[in-house]
């Protein structure tokens, strides 16, 4: 006789031939993961000081040295289409012994120059002794009347940095002003690299002065990245003396 295959007996020889295959099996949840920018984080100097703290030390360092400079180095921001830079300003405390100008005017506006402190003032018979090296002077200004003949000596003038030009302002009727401002005025120039290295007090000044004077510098690169649309345009500040060492200054591109 034969006999009946229970429900339960069925389902256990199906199972016996097909002993390596999995029954049942758990959904597995991949997860991705994404590549993300780093923020960056801004390096801060541990060696670092504020600035009246780096003043006093470089101070400490020039004892004995009254008439040696306190420098600077800001480190500026550049990019491709950035011209050079550079710009002067006026600081609360000078460094340095009043400029010598010279002015190329006639009539009355040689009158004006000479009132406002020029130490020379004339026309072409001027330009002449300039051409033969008989005077020698710190800053050039030039009414626009004259600025014609003035071009005349432009190669013995531009390789000095002494030529008149509207652009800086030393083309101009207003004589008086610029003389003045002229007399007092800071010029600064940075490096190819966009690093401006520049005196900014002697040892004996208070640090107050100090202070001021760099201020006043910095202002002015703010100005020319604002003309120039570069935003932070100083990057870093360091101080030194003629002797001392370098110190990087806490905060140095918000002061």
């Amino acid at each position: 006789m034969f006999g009946i295959a229970t429900r339960s007996s069925r389902s256990m020889a199906i199972r016996s031939s097909f002993p390596n295959r999995t029954v049942a099996m758990t959904p597995q949840i991949i997860h991705r993961s994404y590549a993300s920018k780093k923020k960056k984080v801004a390096r801060v100097n541990p060696d670092a000081l504020e600035i009246t703290e780096a003043l006093r030390v470089l101070k400490a360092m020039e004892v004995g040295n009254p008439d040696h400079q306190i420098e600077a180095h800001i480190q500026c921001k550049v990019e491709k289409s950035t011209p050079i830079i550079r710009g002067s300003t006026v600081l609360p405390r000078s460094i340095k012994q009043e400029a010598t100008i010279l002015v190329f005017a006639t009539g009355k506006q040689a009158e004006v120059a000479t009132a406002a402190g020029a130490q020379f003032v004339g026309g072409e018979e001027l330009i002449e002794k300039v051409k033969n090296g008989f005077i020698k002077f710190d800053k050039c200004i030039s009414t626009p009347a004259m600025f014609p003949h003035v071009t005349k000596i432009a190669k013995i003038l531009g390789p000095k940095g002494l030529m008149p030009t509207m652009k800086k302002g030393t083309v101009t009727d207003d004589i008086a002003a610029v003389v003045r401002s002229s007399k007092s005025s800071f010029e600064f120039k940075a490096d190819k690299l966009g690093v401006l290295h520049t005196g900014i007090a002697r040892v004996s000044f208070n640090l107050e002065d100090m202070e001021g004077n760099l201020k006043a510098i910095l202002e002015e690169l703010r100005v020319f990245g604002k003309a120039n649309n570069l935003k932070a345009i100083i990057q870093n500040v360091v101080l030194s003396s003629t002797r001392g060492p370098g110190i990087s200054i806490v905060g140095g591109a918000t002061l």
